[in-house]
């Protein structure tokens, strides 16, 4: 077993946590429910927060979770502070740091772990918020980010708590009595007059040190709070202490001039010769007040806009729920906003996010709380909203709001935004979820094309758990080869020759069959694999293309589709000219695919990596032209060799007038562009024909094949490289 490693802040680590008053038997119940969602969320048997000790671990809070006498030695969270982010442990019996540990091996038969550290301001971790099961378990990305918002949460409730406790120990009474104390102190007697004071306490109220005795002590306090006050003394002469009698929160002292602070005020009370004294200590805590109050502000909200940050909007969102309010939340995503920001400087762009704050927070009055989740994404909370028409009204009122000009500098500036609406009850009970519903509404709100809203759905749900659970089952789909490519040919129109072909993703799924990339594609590019197959594609597709032209095709070239995530990781135009190379390529024999997506959410990251690939002379094509808004400036800026007519055009073609003049538009462009076309999802000769007749090059779709395995697409090459022949 290998202990964890004491870090090196430790000794600052332990006094940051001591000013948390946490302890064994002094759990902090607000951090229950985070536990609670966190073993929802993760259907999971125990979900814990765990604070460390010196030499031992206490629950801060926890669920499913039995007498746990554990030392510092053993404890996974010991080694998760260490850590900046989740530390997971997908089966403990199989990580040299745990697989002998007595939690592994022992009753509580601890198997899968995560847990991501619980940190301080000052960045000293305090322990970790985990989940557990007792068999193995894979934890993706997402989930990691989701525990990392759940962490939040909690560090949340753990710093209001230690707000609490520096305010009660504020209020602690002085442990000396001393008549030259710095410390304000009255003696007073049952009747409320002041037998003796301080010069502190003198000063404080604005008198003479000699004008105190006889002063009554209500003349300390405003007319409003006497009768508190009295009703507090009243207790204590009946108890003969002040012991189990709460202090007010907010007391107010008064001046001798009439003016007022905020008071701290510790009472005592004692026997003296057979009469009770009272004594009181006294301090203006107006600053301190201020100061706590603007570090409850700062904790609470947005330092750009002054909106409510992420952390208050989870609460007050959990907070109407508990409370079995009606109410929407709506998150919102400016739409192309980094373009904005990296094309007109970051300045501007907050300016833009102030003027977004701004109409969103007139747009829902004062009834509603508007925050800024972070960077161009803004979340609503309204209260007493309970039909979706009303949601819908509502979130397309925001968004035109928002599509108004912006003027800044005496320039017109345009945005657009996306909106996601759930609604509780409705559609979630619990806060994350809700949130989450909402995010998913977002999502796919921006998959529309953005600036439009989407009510949330069950279907969105379950897509989003089935996105999550082919994610998982990826991993195993790329490491045991149950990914395939399959082909489909690419024809000259002129005269059926076989010029080509797409190399498409397909995934042998060992019970569920054969799956189209439509059933896995969103979990794959959003994962942490996509780069990863993207290479793969490419050198199977290039070795494949490798080998038929060595069998006598030598001029078959090979369309390959790309990830967004392959710009990012990687340098494209290295991985491209390697595999060229390793297969014995030549450039032209291969032609790589993009969508208008992958350009917009990477434009300089894109055209500088496409520019290098067309100087190796491999081929560039705009794959799904027409579908997007932005594509024709896009044709003048990037290295594009050949343009793809989207299927959705080509199949209306015949039946539409404007489907056809949109494809002849495409190739009149291509032409005066220099560029190749090629038209998809062609499935009869009439559409074959009308295309050749207007100048179409190329054609792909079932009237010549459907994607076939590398086995039978080669059977098609041998059979005469024509779709007229095989007919």
């Amino acid at each position: 077993m290998k202990c964890p490693a004491i870090p090196l802040d430790e000794e600052q680590r332990l006094q940051a946590l001591a000013a948390y008053g946490l302890g064994p038997e002094q759990p902090l119940p607000a951090l229950d429910p985070v536990v609670q969602i966190a073993a929802r969320m993760f259907n999971m048997p125990v979900a814990a927060i765990n604070m460390i000790g010196s030499d031992h671990v206490f629950f801060a809070a926890s669920v499913g979770v039995g007498k746990v006498d554990m030392g510092r030695d053993v404890s996974f969270c010991a080694h998760a502070i260490n850590q900046h982010n989740v530390m997971v442990v997908p089966d403990s019996q199989l990580d040299e740091r745990f697989h002998d540990n007595p939690l592994v091996v022992g009753p509580v038969n601890l198997r899968f772990y995560a847990g991501i550290p619980l940190l301080s301001p000052d960045g000293h971790a305090l322990g970790a918020l985990c989940v557990i099961d007792a068999k193995p378990r894979e934890f993706s990305k997402e989930d990691c980010e989701r525990l990392s918002e759940l962490a939040k949460m909690a560090v949340d409730r753990l710093e209001l708590r230690r707000m609490e406790i520096s305010t009660e120990q504020s209020r602690r009474p002085f442990e000396e009595f001393a008549r030259n104390s710095p410390t304000a102190v009255v003696w007073f007697d049952t009747h409320r007059r002041i037998v003796t004071w301080n010069q502190a306490a003198a000063t404080l109220h604005g008198y003479d040190l000699a004008e105190g005795e006889g002063l009554s002590i209500d003349q300390l306090i405003p007319a409003r709070e006497h009768a508190l006050f009295h009703q507090l003394l009243s207790q204590a002469i009946a108890n003969g202490t002040f012991d189990g009698i709460a202090m007010p929160d907010s007391v107010h002292g008064l001046r001798k001039d009439g003016s007022e602070f905020e008071l701290g005020l510790s009472l005592f009370c004692w026997q003296e010769h057979g009469q009770l004294v009272f004594n009181a200590h006294l301090h203006d805590i107006t600053a301190k007040k201020r100061e706590e109050a603007e570090l409850h502000r700062l904790a609470t909200t947005d330092i750009l806009t002054g909106l409510a940050n992420r952390g208050r909007f989870y609460r007050e969102v959990e907070q109407a729920i508990l409370d079995k309010e009606k109410i929407a939340v709506f998150m919102l995503d400016l739409d192309g906003f980094k373009d904005v920001n990296d094309s007109l400087g970051h300045l501007v762009g907050d300016h833009i996010l102030c003027q977004v704050a701004q109409r969103l927070a007139n747009g829902i009055g004062i009834s509603g709380l508007v925050a800024r989740i972070g960077g161009d994404e803004f979340a609503l909370l309204m209260p007493l909203v309970d039909k979706p028409v009303q949601a819908a009204s509502m979130a397309q009122l925001l968004i035109d709001s928002l599509a108004r000009p912006i003027i800044i500098n005496h320039h017109e500036i345009r945005i657009s935004a996306s909106c996601g609406v759930a609604m509780s009850p409705l559609d979630a009970m619990e806060a994350l979820e809700l949130i989450g519903d909402a995010d998913l509404a977002l999502f796919h709100a921006k998959r529309l094309g953005g600036a439009q809203a989407y009510l949330f759905e069950k279907a969105l749900r379950m897509e989003a758990v089935a996105r999550h659970l082919y994610g998982l089952e990826l991993h195993r789909a790329v490491h045991q080869g149950e990914l395939v490519l399959y082909y489909q040919s690419q024809t000259r129109l002129a005269d059926g020759a076989l010029v080509g072909a797409e190399a498409l993703l397909r995934w042998r799924h060992p019970k569920r069959g054969l799956l189209s990339p439509a059933a896995f594609l969103p979990a794959l590019e959003n994962g942490p694999l996509a780069a990863t197959v993207g290479y793969w594609i490419l050198d199977e597709a290039c070795a494949q293309a490798a080998q038929w032209r060595r069998a006598g095709f030598g001029d078959f070239r090979m369309g390959v589709n790309l990830f967004g995530a392959q710009f990012r990781v990687d340098d494209l135009a290295s991985h491209v000219m390697a595999a060229l190379e390793r297969h014995g390529l030549p450039p032209s024999a291969l032609e790589l695919e993009i969508t208008e997506n992958i350009v917009l959410e990477h434009n300089e990251l894109v055209l500088d990596s496409l520019r290098r690939v067309r100087e190796l002379g491999v081929g560039v094509a705009f794959d799904d032209f027409g579908t997007g808004y932005a594509s024709l400036s896009l044709l003048k800026q990037f290295p594009i060799s050949r343009i793809k007519i989207d299927r959705s055009f080509v199949q209306g073609m015949l039946e539409s007038q404007q489907d056809r003049a949109v494809v002849t538009a495409v190739i009149d462009m291509a032409n005066a562009y220099a560029l190749e076309t090629i038209a998809e999802g062609i499935e009869t000769e009439a559409q074959q024909q009308a295309l050749f007749k207007i100048g179409c090059g190329e054609g792909q779709g079932y009237l010549f094949s459907q994607p076939l395995p590398a086995a039978e697409f080669a059977e098609l090459l041998w059979q005469g490289q024509g779709w007229k022949k095989n007919a």
